[in-house]
């Protein structure tokens, strides 16, 4: 079996699991004891802190140790807004942050706070200049997460911190995709990142709060972890996640170079070997083992199970695949094509035969969930009307396509295809199929039921 999903957890590192079974054995007792047991925990889970913190590039008294990521990053904001308060109540995100940001965002919306949402570019970047004119008097925090979880796009981190610090406000930085390949650059106040997204034990999470930020940590709190997350800490984990950061830092370089060369081989092969793709995310400013595509006329989840059978774990954006039926918010806000999305990220250590395989199984499998959808062929059509209305009511991702894909033929050139349909992936997903298959898309209307899609044939 390939697991091409470390985006999603990456493997246990082997320096992780020696670490915390060696921990299971000397970090049992309470480190804020002053005996024996409690003293070696101490020792351990001080020496945990130093390590991460240098691989952050921080102080150990401005790292806590969090139950998981996401505990984190709203301990992180939910603290930062706090403690600004006096300055106003206005966060900025970006339109494509990880569910946790923007779960807190919606949280500060519903107790009366104010909300930006910076767009990005078709790459999944941010415009500098959006992100400064974003900025106001009243901004209390911004938030930006150094590369993307879906994409694997890189943000301009630096130079956005640059504007934020001109500005006063201080930046959060989620850092769970990059951590493990580097520090992160630029003058950001705030961090957060996840051990199991480097190779640690998931459980652990990691709060960076630098001196001088304001920050009033919400809720019950205890003595523990500067009072940002109260409770036993979890020192095993702990220890085997600061072990592993180390551990996979120390391969970083070599194997970025590796995995570089293997995503940029996808990237280039799947659109020469399967038609009607779109690849997306920048090209070259980007994590160095993810790359992500959407193929037309493919279920996604049907697309993932097939591929599953094959032996391979790959995960997708698709709203196929997800229970809310709407396709993923990053590919939303980057308006590229969502049906048939897979993103693949290589955990360290994939090999090249495993990539090479995938690229020859991958053509057969699409092919293979394209004629079971009825994917259009290409045999030419005869006009038949000015215009044509699609009904497609009550079908789901990729069927609303599909139909249209078969009936464009069928209205002469400057005819018009009406597509109607009630699945929210058709916003997105009929534009882009206009734009990768030379038609114009004229926008939507409100239908008796859905809504129109407006689809007039030039070519």
């Amino acid at each position: 079996m390939s697991y091409f999903d470390a985006a999603s957890a990456a493997p246990l590192h082997p320096v992780a699991r020696q670490a915390l079974l060696a921990a299971l054995d000397d970090g049992w007792a309470d480190p804020s004891r002053l005996y024996r047991e409690g003293r070696k925990a101490r020792m351990l889970l001080d020496a945990a802190r130093e390590a991460a913190a240098e691989a952050v590039g921080c102080r150990a008294d401005e790292l806590s140790f969090t139950p998981s990521g996401t505990r984190a990053v709203h301990t992180g904001i939910a603290g930062a807004l706090a403690g600004r308060r006096r300055t106003g109540r206005h966060l900025i995100v970006s339109a494509v942050e990880h569910s946790s940001v923007l779960h807190s965002a919606e949280v500060w919306e519903a107790d009366g706070g104010e909300v930006t949402r910076v767009p990005v570019r078709r790459t999944g970047a941010v415009d500098v200049e959006s992100y400064e004119a974003a900025l106001r008097p009243d901004t209390a925090l911004a938030c930006l997460q150094s590369a993307n979880h879906e994409v694997g796009t890189e943000q301009p981190l630096a130079a956005v911190a640059e504007v934020c610090r001109a500005a006063g406000v201080p930046l959060l930085v989620d850092a769970a995709q990059s951590l493990g390949w580097g520090r992160v650059e630029g003058g950001w106040s705030l961090l957060t990142a996840s051990a199991h997204k480097w190779g640690g034990p998931s459980g652990v999470g990691l709060l960076v709060v630098r001196k001088g930020v304001r920050f009033a940590a919400q809720g019950a709190s205890d003595e523990r972890e500067s009072g940002r997350a109260p409770g036993f800490e979890n020192l095993p984990a702990i220890v085997a996640a600061a072990a592993s950061l180390r551990a996979v830092r120390a391969e970083a370089e070599r194997e970025a170079v590796r995995l570089r060369a293997l995503t940029a081989r996808i990237r280039a092969r799947v659109p020469e070997l399967v038609e009607d793709v779109e690849v997306v995310g920048d090209p070259e400013r980007r994590l160095p083992g993810t790359v992500t595509f959407s193929c037309l006329y493919v279920d996604g989840e049907t697309l993932l199970h097939e591929l599953d059978r094959e032996g391979f774990s790959v995960s997708s954006g698709s709203s196929c695949t997800s229970s809310t039926l709407t396709p993923s918010h990053v590919l939303r806000a980057m308006g590229v094509l969502s049906e048939g999305n897979v993103r693949v990220s290589l955990p360290t250590g994939a090999a090249e035969a495993d990539v090479e395989r995938f690229l020859a199984v991958l053509p057969g499998v699409v092919a293979g969930v394209r004629e079971k959808l009825g994917a259009p062929t290409q045999t030419a059509a005869v006009p038949q009307a000015a215009e044509v209305v699609v009904d497609s009511l009550g079908k789901r991702c990729p069927i609303p396509v599909i139909e249209l894909a078969k009936v464009i033929g069928t209205v002469p050139v400057g005819g018009r295809v009406r597509v109607l349909s009630d699945d929210e992936a058709a916003r997105l997903d009929i534009p882009a199929w206009c734009e990768m298959r030379g038609q114009e898309y004229e926008g939507e209307e409100k239908a008796e039921r859905g809504t129109a899609y407006l689809v007039r044939r030039v070519s």
